[in-house]
């Protein structure tokens, strides 16, 4: 399962055919992301760590002796933070706005980088909507926190300004620049995700043409064989049980006839699946004339009769799907009522539709309804959007009925079921 998941995606990414990332350095960087992250927090650590150098750690006071033990340890938790920016920005953000507040302790106006790149990584790596908003709030908070500090002398106004100035506009920057990184990031990945579920909707609607294609002749081969093959069969075993030399003769040229037909019938579709230029692989071949099905059940000894009223126009698909529903008819009527007094074939046109209508009162017992001769004619009426019917009838008759409107167009794919084995 893992393999055949490997292959398939190999395979998209090859019919993909994207192209290499601009830039020797930022290949690298997206071929090493943890190399990148590991020279980004040692940047900032280094920059982040001078501000808290040159103060002066002799100074008396809490607020300065507190700020010169705790200031260093902060900047460093909050720069091994970064490393984890890709998987979860907020954290390296919340840490670096801690560090910023903690700056207003300050003996002298500081700042750090690390707003910059967390409001980057939040944009990038998180949403635009999420960077904006923790600016907002880490800006919003800074003040707040700020302005009693300056107010009661706690903090200089030099120190209080700087800070605040420093993270709006570093995380100004650092936001701007990541909305657009992360925006086109996450529009070219909609794009590659776009791209490869085209692929795979292309994939499956070939495997459904394939699967269409093969029921198709299945149906194809179904009618023309089981027809063939009945009627030869039919006229060989007259042939064989009678003692007239004339009528064995003809029985024979009959057979040859209808193998002759059924040769042509299947050079003519397999002509139509060969041909290259085809572009429309469910076109039926050439219909199927109900009376010649009809004259050739009459030659092997059937009492097969053929009424039609009406008369319409039909398109070729659904003269195609009304003449093979006459021949699968008739064949079942021959194959399972041999004993049967009267096959009565009835194409009746109206307005609005066509109705085909095989009535046999020589059935016995259930039919069954599995059979691939009976799923090719449903096949058949829903690829013209008709209605099929075979079931018993009054006076121990059995009736094979299908109503076809004349007003429709078949689908271009067909539904089908499974395909015969």
């Amino acid at each position: 399962m893992t393999s055949t998941r490997s292959r398939s995606s190999l395979r998209e990414e090859e019919e993909l055919r994207l192209p290499r990332p601009p830039g020797v350095l930022r290949r690298f960087w997206a071929r090493h992301p943890v190399v990148a992250d590991v020279l980004i927090t040692l940047f900032c650590l280094a920059l982040s760590l001078l501000p808290a150098s040159p103060f002066d750690r002799t100074a008396q006071g809490p607020v300065s002796l507190a700020f010169a033990a705790v200031a260093p340890i902060a900047i460093i938790a909050a720069c091994v933070t970064l490393l984890w920016r890709r998987i979860a920005p907020l954290v390296p953000f919340v840490a670096s706005a801690g560090v910023e507040g903690l700056l207003l302790f300050a003996d002298q106006p500081a700042g750090t980088p690390l707003m910059f790149v967390a409001c980057y990584s939040l944009a990038v790596y998180r949403s635009s909507r999420a960077a904006w908003t923790g600016l907002g709030i880490a800006v919003a908070s800074l003040v707040t926190l700020a302005t009693p500090l300056v107010l009661t002398g706690v903090v200089s106004l030099q120190i209080g300004l700087n800070t605040a100035l420093t993270v709006l506009v570093l995380g100004l920057i650092g936001t701007l620049i990541g909305v657009n990184v992360g925006g086109r990031k996450r529009y070219i990945a909609a794009v590659i995700d776009r791209s490869r579920q085209l692929l795979v909707e292309r994939d499956q609607q070939a495997q459904l043409a394939a699967a269409s294609e093969r029921a198709r002749i299945a149906r194809e081969m179904h009618d023309i064989v089981s027809h063939s093959l009945t009627v030869i069969v039919a006229l060989s075993e007259g042939a064989a049980a009678t003692s007239d030399r004339e009528q064995a003769a003809a029985a024979s040229s009959a057979v040859a006839a209808t193998a002759r037909d059924a040769l042509t019938e299947m050079r003519a579709m397999l002509g139509v699946l060969r041909d290259a230029e085809a572009t429309a692989p469910l076109a039926p071949v050439a219909p199927v004339d109900p009376r010649e099905t009809v004259a050739t059940a009459q030659r092997a000894g059937f009492p097969v009769t053929l009424t039609e009223s009406g008369t319409s126009v039909l398109s070729p698909a659904l003269a195609h799907a009304v003449g093979r529903i006459v021949q699968e008819g008739v064949t079942n009527a021959m194959r399972h009522a041999p004993s049967a007094t009267s096959i009565a074939a009835r194409i009746v046109h109206s307005p609005g539709s066509v109705i085909v209508e095989i009535l046999n009162d020589g059935a016995t017992g259930a039919a069954g309804t599995s059979g691939f001769g009976l799923r090719g004619l449903a096949e058949r009426a829903a690829h013209v959007h008709g209605a099929f019917v075979s079931e018993p009838a009054a006076g121990g008759r059995w009736r094979l009925r299908a109503e076809l409107p004349v007003d429709h167009t078949p689908d271009p794919v067909a539904l089908a079921p499974e395909e015969p084995s």
